[in-house]
Order: structure tokens, then C-alpha cells, then sequence
């Protein structure tokens, strides 16, 4: 900003001075913009002031509105589609008793046209502020500064009261935590976003006439709308610039829609209400698009228009490509932008900042997997570009800026760059915090970023690693259903005589049909039998002899509470002596797009387990084939840089170290390995799924039984989520039951939050674990945001298992949680 434009702003934010002990700092914007916006509008319509009066005074009282608006509007000059019907002006009302300057205000501004009136008194709420200033006695103190700042298009353009505007905008929102960040995107980020989009679009925009519409379906208070204004004219002064945009906010709107005034553009193309339920634009196309839409937010309240408009309409609406978690509504902005694509030989391009979850959540078949998969074999997304962490005001996370375009040049058809501009390279620690925001890109180091995303290099060099260009089909995959059979011991002893007794079918019975049936159970004898089809013939032999006839679900009810799992015993097959899969030994693989997903079984999982198959019914809705389609942006895993292990001389080294610190600390204690005393503390153990489902499993049965034991015993405090409830639903009674048995005294519920969330993606985003696999992430996240002293579970695979652990820890100490401490249950409980 120049030094003009400096002072102009200097000069109008030092009237928030005198604001100061009436008014708190967060609003002074709303005292302040307005004004500002009702001087540039004086000034503006002085000179036909007394035009207007005369022809108002000509016109019928039952003559339309839309007509009165028009004749009025071109009385009122200067291309502004305003008019003010007071006989007042800022320089009459400062000649007038300064005890009624409050009354001659309010006559002053309602008697503006509409538009004004419903940005001052509706969106503002002016008057109430008018109401204050004069209770506090500086209203014309405040009144009397404004009259002598000229801000009339002769003084002060359109352009330069662009910047002044953005330049308050700016400073409100920073002086204001409470609210920065909601409407307001950091400049530096807005200009990144614009220097990509218009990078490669210089022979297009330096022709001459040219035309060129933006568009923002969350403009807040208009900074993406002004700046991608700045930057064109930069580029070509004579290029026609048109913005358009819809705020849900009322003063955001208001702001917006009063920039849109004081700098000469049609206040009537900023909409106001919910872009996603109402599109006050539904017919219009454009040829740049910028959105930083709301994180993570809820949109449950108006699910039900958007859910009919993506059944109803499909891809004819904005919603085809399906809808994401109710949570996040990110992906809906999205969409929405995608639909306004213009299909001619231009195209449109829109750049849009998303947190992780976009990139990675949801797996195959889910909303946001679909919607990914869309864009990408449409070829619409060109680059994702990583920011640094604590760039935003009211949020620290991990954003990303998304590049997409439907006239993708030659040279980045079917291709994708994705640019990691995180590191410590291209950014700069703040003088002083403001919310969140510690951290700003300086413009070097967004010369760089967009450098490197205009090259569209990989790797060659120290600028360049930064940056890898994957074809779309590598972020596809193809998730397969991998079965293995279900092994099945029977015995008749009276654990699982008492087990059927529980069954709701069996305790239903009269109870001399209960004696019968038990009767001709026991004559079967206590012997193990490994053999499904063997012991089926028994019982029904058995049954038969002594007469008793048994539906199929009592049938069935007897052979599930008489079973138990057991590896050594014989596969049980169906009728057509196929494998009868084992539900609880199911799995789910992810196998690259590029890949045959049989070869993939042969090298991944029938060496480790060859009784595995696929099942072939498991297919994609849409092509039909095996398995279901998925796409993600594991984004962290393709900048993996490992950090080289230690050697063990050093580890063991460091060992010995600690151990001799900890000998001259405590000398008269004996060192030995640690383990969870219940009788000197109650640890609080979260308990996940497969540790509930393990009490009725022969193979975790055990252990399971013992920690359970303890927890009734009140020698530890069980923790459960509603992830491990929601888990259980599906579960037989007799397991879904187990966590109830503890006392309600020794029992802690965790909550599924939106931070568990977010740390739930910092761990896929990582590469910790696969988005496949979201709940087992989830229960983790859940755990270390509940600081439990120690995570049970069986789950070896994805959460008891060390290389994933450390990835775990690796993730909870660069967002500064506590490290989560996981194992099995054989490894927490002791016996005396």
C-alpha cells in the first residue's frame, strides 16, 4: 500500500480512539464502517443532491418501486445505483444543533434508497450502535472527524478505497480474537490463492476488452473478492472486473455488500443467505472462483434440502457426486463451485483452502470418497498445495489450498501436483501472535510456491522438493473383501448350557420343553468335537429320538451357545461346501487402481494366511467389478522423510546412562520392570472393541475375562467411547451386555469430538494408519485426548503394534498431546 493509502487508513483508524472505555476493541468495526461507508456515499451523492429532491418530488406515491429505484438512481449520477431523499448531507448536519445530531442521523439514513437502508439498519444494526455513541457523549466528536476526511472518487478512487476498505477490514478483525478468522482470511493467503490461479493465464488476460467475473460462495466480508480485483487490474488496468457472491452472516454481508458500494460495483450481485439451501446465482457461470468455506462445520439443520437436490436431481444439480459426513460441509462448497464451471473455450478456474479432512476421509463408497473420485476422473483437480500450520487467526491446523480447472493445459492433463509449502522455508514467525495466527508466508516465499507450481517440476533440485506429480489414477484404489473361514468347536458342559439358558429364543420355551431339550443335549456327552456337519447330525439324531421338533432359529441358537471359536477345528461349509466366511476375521484391502487385486493377494496375504479368499460379491455400485472404489490424498506419506533409526550401541548406551542416574537417585530401591499395581492405584484403561468382543472368544477369552474381572472388582476405571457403543450395536446380546456388568462408579464415557476428529485424519494424514481403517484411528484419538494411562485392545494390526505406535506418538507430539501408551490385555493385568 502506498504512502497515501497508508495515511488515508492511518487517518480514519485513529478515530477508533476515541471508541476507546465505551466501546470494546472487537467493535469497533461496527462503529467505523459504517461511517465510512456513509462518507464515501455523502460525498458521492452531494452534488446531485438537490437533483434528486426535485425529481423525487415529481414522482407518483403509487408509482412501482422498481421504477421510483430507477429513475432515482439515474439522478443520483455516477453509475452508483443509490439516492438519499433527506435533505441532509454531512456538511448540512454538522451546521445543525449538535444536540440533535442523533435524531438528524436517523432521518438521514433511513431516508437512503433499499439497498443502503438494509445494509446500515438490518445488517449493521447502525442505529443501535448511533444509539450508544450518543449515550456515551462522543457521538459528534466521532461524527465531526468523519466530516473532515474527504473521500469523495475525485480524492480517493475506487481502487484506492478498495484498499482502504480491506485495510480496515483487516485491522478490526485482528484487534478482534473473537471473531477473526470466522469471516476473515489472512491477506498473504488470499494472494497465494490468486498469484495460482491467474500463474499460466497471461496470454488470456493481456488481450484487450476483456471481461472477467468472480465468484465467492462464502464471501465474508469480501477480502478473496478484492484482491483477485487488485491482482487482474495489475495485471491489465483496462480489464472489466464483475464479483459476485452470497455471505450467511448478516454483518459479514454487510461489510461485503458496503465495499461493493464505495468502489463502484453492483452491490446487487453479493446475495445474502445459505449458498448451499438457496443459490442466489443458480444461472450464472464463472471464470474465477475462491472460497475459504467454514472447517468442520454441522450442516444437520439444512440436510434436508441438499440431501433432496442431490436424490432429485443428481448431476443435473450441484450434489451428484454425493453428499460428505454431516460434520463437514466443506465438500459441498465444492461442488457447488464445480457446477459453475464455464463450459467454453476459456473454462473457469477456482482455488479453494480446506483443512485435511477433504483429502483423506471417508473410505471407499463414502460420500467424500466419491466426491474425490469424481473430480479426479474428471481430471478436474490440478494442484493441492500444503500451508504451513498457525496461518489462521481463530485455528492453528493444517490448511490446503486446492487448484482446479476444467481447461487443464496439455502438459497437466491426467496429472496432479501436489506441492508441500508447510516447511519452515516458506514461512516467518510473527512479531506478535493474533489468535492463533503466529505465523505469516512472507512474499518471498510465495514468489517461490507459485514458482514452483507454475514449472511443474518434480524434484530436481533444492526448489523442486517440494513438489510430486502423480498421474489421477494413483490416489485410486481398490478396496477388497478378503474372507477367511469360520472354525467352530462344540461341546455340551455346562458354561455353554448355561449360555443357552441366556438366549432369549430358549428362555421363551415352557419349561419342560427347556428339560427336554436339555435332556437330550447332555446325552451327546461332554466329548470336543472339531466338526460342524458331525455334531450337527448328533443333535438333530439326538433331538429326533426323543421326539422334539425345534425351529430354525432355536436350532440355531443351540449350535451358536454351544460353539466356540477354535483354529484347530474344521472349516464349516455351507450347503454347496463352500467356506462359510468367519465375520469376525473379515478384512478389508486396499489395492492400488493400477493393480490386479488377485496379484495383490498372492504377494500380500495368502503367504501369511492361505485359507484366505476374496469375495468376488463385494463390488463397486457403479462399474460393477470386485471390490469398491476409493480415492484418497494420503498427502503427508508421498513427503515422508525418515528420520534415520539409532544404532543400538547408542540406545543401549543412553540406557545405561539413565539407569545409573536413576541408581544414584534412589539407591535403596531395587530396579525392575514396571507393571499396573491395582492394589496401590486405578489406572484409567480404555477399553477398545476387541476387548469386549475377546470375553466371549476362546483365543482372547483369558486375559479379557481378567481385566474385566478387575474393573468389577473397582481396581481400575474402565474407559469406553461411543465409537466402541455404536461398534457393539450389531454385536450379540450377551457381548453387547459385557461393558454394563462394570459399575456405573468405575466406568468413564469419551465423547466422539470434532478434535478427536481432526486428530483421527492427523494420523491418516500422517500414514500412520489407512483411511480404511478411520475407527481404529478414531478410538486412538479418542484416548489421547482423554489422557487414559493405557489403551487396551487384540487389534495387533492397527493399533497394538509398535511401528504404529511411535506413529501414533510421532503425530500427538507435533500437535502437542500427551504420548498414548498401547497393548494387549495379557501385557496390563498380572495375577498374584
Amino acid at each position: 500500500m502506498s504512502t497515501d493509502k497508508q495515511n488515508l487508513s492511518s487517518l480514519v483508524w485513529a478515530i477508533a480512539e476515541i471508541l476507546r472505555g465505551d466501546f470494546k476493541q472487537s467493535e469497533y468495526g461496527k462503529v467505523i464502517l459504517p461511517f465510512v461507508v456513509l462518507r464515501r456515499l455523502d460525498c458521492i451523492l452531494e452534488s446531485t443532491k438537490d437533483e434528486v429532491l426535485n425529481v423525487a418530488s415529481t414522482l407518483h406515491d403509487d408509482m412501482y418501486d422498481d421504477a421510483r429505484n430507477q429513475i432515482l438512481y439515474v439522478a443520483a449520477g455516477d453509475n452508483v445505483k443509490v439516492y438519499n431523499l433527506s435533505p441532509f448531507t454531512f456538511e448540512k448536519l454538522k451546521g445543525q444543533d449538535p444536540r440533535q445530531l442523533h435524531d438528524n442521523l436517523v432521518d438521514y439514513i433511513t431516508k437512503f434508497s433499499g439497498n443502503v437502508r438494509d445494509i446500515l439498519l438490518e445488517k449493521f444494526l447502525f442505529t443501535d450502535q448511533l444509539k450508544r455513541l450518543n449515550e456515551g457523549g462522543i457521538l459528534w466528536s466521532v461524527f465531526e472527524r468523519f466530516c473532515s476526511i474527504d473521500l469523495h472518487p475525485d480524492t480517493v478512487s475506487n481502487i484506492d478505497m478498495g484498499y482502504l476498505f480491506e485495510d480496515l477490514i483487516r485491522r478490526f478483525s485482528e484487534i478482534s480474537n473473537e471473531t477473526a478468522g470466522e469471516h476473515f482470511t489472512p491477506r498473504e493467503v488470499i494472494q497465494l490463492i490468486v498469484d495460482l490461479l491467474i500463474a499460466n493465464d497471461d496470454e488470456r488476460l493481456t488481450k484487450r476488452g476483456i471481461i472477467r467475473q468472480v465468484y465467492d460462495p462464502a464471501c465474508g466480508t469480501g477480502g478473496m473478492l478484492a484482491l483477485t480485483e487488485e491482482a487482474l487490474k495489475e495485471f491489465n488496468d483496462g480489464i472489466r472486473v464483475e464479483l459476485f457472491g452470497q455471505e450467511l452472516n448478516a454483518e459479514s454481508f454487510g461489510i461485503c455488500k458496503s465495499d461493493m458500494l464505495v468502489t463502484g460495483h453492483d452491490p446487487e450481485q453479493i446475495a445474502f443467505g445459505n449458498t448451499l439451501v438457496s443459490d442466489a446465482h443458480a444461472d450464472k457461470r464463472f471464470h474465477y472462483m475462491l472460497s475459504n468455506p467454514p472447517y468442520g462445520v454441522d450442516w444437520k439443520k439444512y440436510q434436508e434440502p441438499i440431501k433432496t437436490e442431490a436424490k432429485t436431481m443428481g448431476f443435473d444439480g450441484r450434489f451428484g457426486a454425493g453428499t460428505p459426513r454431516i460434520s463437514d460441509g466443506q465438500l459441498l462448497f465444492l461442488q457447488h463451485m464445480i457446477s459453475k464451471m464455464r463450459d467454453d473455450e476459456n473454462g473457469s478456474r477456482i482455488g479453494i483452502v480446506m483443512n485435511g479432512s477433504p483429502l483423506f476421509t471417508g473410505g471407499a463408497g463414502s460420500g467424500e470418497s466419491e466426491i474425490r473420485r469424481w473430480m479426479l476422473e474428471n481430471d478436474w483437480v490440478e494442484s493441492i498445495i500444503a500451508l504451513p500450520t498457525d496461518l489462521f487467526y481463530n485455528t492453528g491446523i493444517q490448511t490446503y489450498v486446492w487448484i482446479l480447472a476444467n481447461r487443464k493445459p496439455e502438459n497437466r492433463q491426467g496429472k496432479v501436483q501436489l506441492i508441500d509449502a508447510s516447511s519452515e522455508r516458506f514461512w516467518k514467525p510473527m512479531r506478535k501472535s493474533l489468535g492463533s495466527k503466529r505465523r505469516e508466508i512472507p512474499d518471498e516465499a510465495r514468489a517461490q510456491i507459485v514458482r514452483i507450481y507454475a514449472g511443474f517440476m518434480e524434484a530436481q533440485g533444492e526448489e523442486d522438493d517440494a513438489s510430486r506429480i502423480f498421474e489421477t489414477v494413483d490416489f485410486g484404489y481398490r478396496e477388497i473383501r478378503v474372507e477367511r473361514p469360520l472354525r467352530l468347536n462344540f461341546r455340551v458342559d455346562s458354561e455353554r448350557l448355561e449360555r443357552l439358558a441366556e438366549q432369549r429364543i430358549f428362555a421363551k420355551l415352557e419349561e419342560d420343553r427347556q428339560t427336554g431339550i436339555r435332556s437330550a443335549l447332555e446325552k451327546i456327552g461332554d466329548g470336543l468335537f472339531l466338526n460342524r456337519d458331525e455334531f450337527d447330525k448328533l443333535l438333530t439324531d439326538n433331538l429326533r429320538n426323543a421326539e422334539i421338533t425345534v425351529s430354525a432359529p432355536l436350532k440355531k441358537a443351540i449350535l451358536s451357545s454351544l460353539s466356540e471359536k477354535d483354529d484347530e477345528a474344521d472349516i464349516c461349509t455351507g450347503k454347496d461346501g463352500s467356506p462359510e466366511p468367519d465375520p469376525d476375521l473379515r478384512d478389508h484391502e486396499l489395492v492400488p487402481l493400477s493393480e490386479n487385486y488377485q496379484d495383490y493377494m498372492e504377494r500380500e496375504v495368502l503367504p501369511f494366511v492361505p485359507d484366505a479368499w476374496v469375495d468376488e460379491k463385494y463390488t463397486d455400485p457403479r462399474n460393477k467389478q470386485v471390490g469398491r472404489v476409493g480415492y484418497e490424498i494420503n498427502f503427508n506419506r508421498y513427503f515422508y522423510k525418515p528420520v534415520p533409526m539409532r544404532s543400538l550401541e547408542e540406545i543401549q548406551t543412553d540406557i545405561l546412562a539413565l539407569q545409573c542416574e536413576i541408581d544414584s537417585l534412589l539407591p535403596n530401591f531395587i530396579l525392575r520392570t514396571p507393571k499396573v499395581e491395582y492394589d496401590v492405584m486405578k489406572p484409567r484403561i480404555y477399553v477398545d472393541t476387541s476387548v469386549i468382543r475377546g470375553c466371549e472368544d476362546v483365543k482372547f477369552r483369558k486375559y479379557s475375562r481378567l481385566l474385566f474381572k478387575a474393573f468389577q472388582q473397582e481396581k481400575a476405571i474402565m474407559v469406553i467411547s461411543d465409537v466402541t457403543r455404536e461398534e457393539l450395536l450389531g454385536d450379540p446380546e450377551n457381548v453387547a451386555k459385557i461393558p454394563d456388568q462394570v459399575p456405573k462408579t468405575q466406568t468413564e464415557l469419551l465423547k466422539e469430538t470434532e478434535q478427536a476428529r481432526d486428530l483421527a485424519n492427523a494420523y491418516i494424514s500422517s500414514g500412520a494408519i489407512g483411511s480404511a481403517h478411520y475407527n481404529d484411528a478414531l478410538h486412538v484419538a479418542i484416548a489421547s485426548l482423554g489422557k487414559v494411562d493405557v489403551v487396551v485392545s487384540w487389534n495387533f494390526k492397527h493399533i497394538v503394534n509398535w511401528g504404529r505406535i511411535q506413529a501414533y506418538n510421532s503425530v500427538n507430539r507435533k500437535l502437542g498431546y500427551p504420548e498414548i501408551d498401547i497393548r494387549p490385555p495379557e501385557n496390563i493385568y498380572h495375577e498374584d
